[in-house]
């Protein structure tokens, strides 16, 4: 077993919420469903709170957004629908009340009567970004060929086929490059407050040429946006929680090993070799190269570990640390 590390209290934590925080597999995902799993994360972060460490959370939003743009599709013809950016905002909100008001209760049980806050963030984009002319996030639900036709003739989506006969709208997933909110964040931090923020990666905006800031029709990878947040707040560490104990090399295959520890050149050859799918571990391992190769802090670190040990990841029993 390797070396544990260990960690000096009361610094700043920026944990990254995966799917499964909120919505879990084979389980429709009503509100009830999100709520018992807010409250089940909720004694994962106190455990963090009561370690010392100072919170701001993030999370993701996957299906979540996809439900909201089912409602868009559901009310065409009697409703307006809401545009990309507007959806994320939504979901944000709703998503941070839930966490916010699940980790506050369940601090109040603990003696301790901070109240989380939650905080609509926005995330700058370039409006150049090539993702832009290249959509590549998939979003909603899986669609007919008949569907996806339609779709694209009278809405104007982006479409991928996924598998044979299924197909998905896809949108552009930019670079984040800045937070607009981080004075106001940080301030609430050295503060001591608890925060939730960058919501679903944040609400993608760009600088308006006339002046200030513009939605755009985009999703932000939420572990880059996480990554971006951690070195915008100097943090110790990005806990990114996820169902896996460990990243592992060769994945599903009898050869599988699991990794305790690794550089950022070793995460970037095993990234370039194909070790870590897009579409599930690869965001995690370049979040955690992002935040381990640009933040301040040298000792600062990277950890991609299980959900259900968030605090054991922390202290070294599990989890995978990423360091320069």
């Amino acid at each position: 077993m390797a070396e544990k590390i260990p960690m000096t209290p009361k610094g700043t934590m920026v944990v990254a919420l995966g799917g499964n925080a909120i919505s879990r597999e084979n389980e429709e995902g009503n509100v009830d469903q999100q709520f018992a799993n807010s409250r089940k994360t909720a004694r994962q972060l106190a455990d963090l709170v009561e370690d010392g460490w100072r919170l701001v959370v993030t999370h993701g939003n996957g299906p979540q957004i996809g439900n909201f743009l089912l409602r868009n599709e559901a009310g065409a013809g009697l409703i307006y629908p809401l545009p990309m950016e507007v959806a994320v905002a939504h979901v944000q909100g709703g998503m941070g009340f839930m966490i916010a008001q699940t980790l506050t209760n369940e601090l109040q049980k603990r003696g301790d009567n901070r109240q989380v806050t939650a905080i609509v963030t926005t995330v700058l984009v370039d409006a150049d970004d090539p993702a832009f002319r290249l959509p590549t996030k998939p979003v909603g639900r899986m669609l007919t060929q008949a569907e996806a036709e339609r779709f694209r003739r009278e809405e104007g989506w982006d479409i991928q086929e996924t598998s044979p006969g299924k197909y998905r709208r896809v949108v552009p997933s930019p670079m984040p490059r800045g937070v607009p909110e981080i004075v106001a964040i940080r301030r609430a931090v050295l503060a001591g407050d608890i925060l939730v923020a960058c919501g679903g990666g944040g609400i993608p905006v760009i600088h308006d040429p006339r002046g200030g800031f513009q939605g755009v029709r985009a999703v932000v990878d939420k572990d880059l946006a996480s990554a971006l947040l951690a070195t915008e707040l100097d943090a110790e560490v990005l806990l990114i929680l996820t169902t896996e104990d460990r990243v592992s090399l060769d994945f599903g295959k009898p050869s599988r090993k699991a990794v305790e520890q690794m550089t950022i050149a070793q995460a970037r050859e095993w990234l370039a070799e194909g070790q870590f799918p897009a579409g599930s571990m690869g965001p995690k391992i370049e979040g955690a190269i992002l935040f381990s190769q640009t933040v301040k802090n040298d000792h600062a670190v990277a950890i991609i570990g299980p959900l259900e040990r968030a605090k054991d990841a922390v202290h070294g029993y599990t989890g995978t640390r990423i360091t320069r």
